[in-house]
């Protein structure tokens, strides 16, 4: 033990040689607030978190964790839902918010050259003089930074149209779990060779510290045109979108809400939704005018014939936001009408979508719990909403069941475990249910590839890997030691959009 100790003492010593005073924190009071990301049913506290400014001193800080063997988890705004960015015990965080310029930004080209730390957002806002912007949005995208993004695949509500983030991301920089520097892909979408940026973005940070990311910009579309209507069944809805699907439009985005989030988001925002409505569906239309002009009608008449109680289209700028505000504070504003919540992340084909609900909702109603459904309705990603109360540890206990039992549904219906969260520590179980042993060890192989001594994010994803235990639900966890914090799964959406285990491009979910 004496000499255990001494390892920790010398790693630590070595560590704040290469961190100035403010950039490393060794503090338990400091260190808390790194216990866990967006699902706090999963906690555990890091030996150290330290604060890199460029990418020379995350690779420092990486070889220094190989040469010690001390495991590490890189980490952005925290808002994950899987658990993909808690601590490893007796490990380190490599916090990258300070890590937050945009080096380079060509309108020409249309792209940008960015740090992970940046947020999401600040991206359009820097583009936006030049008339582009960043397409992948996740409703976190006011806090969520690049850098999760991309170890997530995160998506966003206008994902349907326009992909995930491995669609528009052109190359980057990784620091490997072996300290080495690598860049792959480049300026281009047409990069000879092996897609490495797409087995890069959705890994979960499983490789190593992606340092730089090289994103696209498109064009601001000319018109943009958004439509909401109001349905007495939530069912009713989902038939909706298969028929807006049906006709042969492709909306840039098709948003499910049922009563509770529409309840939920009133109480929050105000954003405007009919609170008579068993379901609300937002679809947007963008492009060039006179197409968009030419979709609507046909959307118009889709949409009437679909039997709503109201239809109501933007008619400007500010109304359009503020429909589009009821929906991205979705998940924050359930914590008006709940104490507690855990979100759920799973994918069904479009075909089975009602089946889907239907199934959430007779599981709800079996486990004695409330469900709001949100969910990205053009591409089948659900994402319903437990609420509990967490202070009880019985009904946290059956929130996590109902959870469970509705990712075997996802399955069951021909969908998957994740459609933006990731697999993380929370879905890793359901692994095999849906790949075969061959597929899951070449799996393994490829992150072994980047990472043979496991140091990078180890104990997500892969089920039989050493991972946090779970305790009770009694609050924080002592030194190295994980625990079960209470089941708000979710105070804040969060990004992601793994291709389970091993990352991969591609423009929709399964």
């Amino acid at each position: 033990m004496a000499m255990e100790a001494g390892r920790t003492a010398a790693f630590l010593a070595a560590l704040r040689r290469l961190y100035p005073p403010g950039a490393m924190h060794t503090d338990p009071a400091q260190l808390a607030a790194y216990e866990c990301d967006g699902l706090t049913v999963f906690r555990a506290r890091p030996l150290a978190v330290v604060l890199p400014t460029s990418r020379e001193q995350v690779a420092a800080t990486v070889r220094l964790c190989r040469e010690h063997g001390v495991p590490f988890v890189a980490r952005g705004s925290g808002t994950s839902l899987s658990g993909a960015a808690v601590p490893v015990p007796g490990g380190i965080v490599i916090a990258l918010n300070r890590m937050n310029r945009i080096l380079h930004l060509d309108p020409d080209q249309r792209l940008a050259v960015v740090e992970p730390g940046v947020v999401n957002l600040q991206i359009s806002k820097a583009a936006a003089p030049y008339g582009l912007y960043y397409a992948p949005d996740p409703s976190s995208q006011v806090i969520c930074t690049i850098g999760g993004n991309v170890s997530f695949n995160s998506g966003g509500a206008h994902c349907l149209k326009y992909g995930m983030t491995a669609n528009h991301v052109l190359g980057m920089k990784v620091v490997l779990a072996t300290g080495e520097t690598v860049e792959v892909g480049g300026a281009s979408l047409d990069v000879a060779g092996p897609d490495l940026p797409g087995l890069f973005t959705g890994a979960e940070g499983q490789f190593g510290v992606v340092v730089e990311v090289t994103v696209r910009l498109l064009p601001r579309p000319e018109a943009v045109r958004t439509v909401l209507a109001a349905y007495q069944r939530l069912e009713q809805a989902g038939d909706a979108v298969s028929a807006v699907v049906a006709a042969g439009l492709l909306p840039a985005a098709m948003e499910i809400m049922d009563r509770l989030a529409i309840e939920a988001a009133e109480a929050a925002v105000g954003a405007g939704y009919p609170r008579d409505a068993g379901a609300v569906l937002i679809v947007e239309l963008d492009g060039p005018r006179d197409e968009v002009e030419a979709d609507l009608r046909r959307l118009m008449a889709v949409i009437e014939g679909s039997g709503p109680q109201a239809v109501r289209l933007a008619r400007d700028e500010a109304e359009r936001m503020r429909l589009w505000k009821g929906r991205k504070s979705a998940f924050s504003a359930v914590g008006h009408i709940s104490l507690g919540y855990l979100v759920q992340d799973g994918v069904v084909p479009r075909t089975r979508l009602g089946e889907a609900l239907a199934r959430i909702q007779a599981l709800a109603a079996r486990h004695g719990l409330r469900v709001a459904n949100v969910f990205h309705a053009g591409d089948g990603n659900l994402h319903p909403l437990i609420l509990l109360d967490d202070r009880s540890p019985e009904t946290v206990e059956r929130a996590e069941e109902l959870a469970a039992a509705i990712i075997e549904a996802c399955i069951e219906l021909g969908g998957s475990i994740t459609g933006e969260h990731g697999v993380g520590l929370e879905k890793r179980r359901f692994l095999p249910r849906l790949f075969d042993p061959v597929t899951l060890d070449l799996m393994r192989r490829i992150r072994r590839a980047f990472d043979p001594d496991e140091l990078a994010n180890p104990g997500k994803v892969f089920p039989d890997e050493p991972a946090p235990a779970r305790g009770t639900a009694a609050g924080p966890a002592p030194r190295d030691e994980a625990s079960r914090g209470p089941a708000e799964g979710g105070r804040g959406a969060g990004p992601g959009d793994p291709v389970a285990a091993a990352g991969g491009r591609r423009g929709e979910r399964r």
